[in-house]
């Protein structure tokens, strides 16, 4: 049974990544691509904008997949795990603790999920388990 909760909590994260990877990156899921990211980001004081766009993208975008397939995990979960800790640290965390607040609680919950899963592994089911 575990290794069917750890499979059901990385397909949840992992999709989920993966769709805001694709948000940031080709404007999919009601995203805003990376010239309306970066533009944000820039705002923000994350510059170049674009550029960060792209790096957070790529890493909630392959994180997620490589999440879902269970595969090179402890990689996916410190990907995930980086962009956690910065939409904490330059979006949520001014804004206190609760997400009713845009605080950093939903964002925390990821990241210790991403770390969590980083440090136990996948479980059997995962491709990890089938190549390592």
């Amino acid at each position: 049974m575990l290794d069917l909760g750890l499979f059901i909590i990385r397909l949840v994260i992992g999709i989920s990544f993966f769709a805001h990877g694709a948000q940031k990156l080709f404007g999919w899921f009601g995203g805003y691509g990376l010239k309306g990211t970066g533009g944000w980001m820039d705002s923000l004081g994350l510059k170049p904008g674009v550029t960060m766009a792209l790096f957070a993208g790529v890493a909630e975008f392959a994180g997620g997949i490589l999440f879902v397939l269970g595969l090179f995990t402890p990689f996916a979960g410190i990907m995930i795990a980086l962009t956690m800790l910065v939409a904490i640290g330059k979006v949520h965390f001014a804004n206190g603790y609760w997400s009713t607040n845009n605080g950093y609680e939903y964002n925390l919950a990821l990241l210790a999920v991403a770390i969590g899963l980083a440090l136990t592994g996948a479980g059997r089911f995962a491709l990890d388990a089938v190549l390592f």
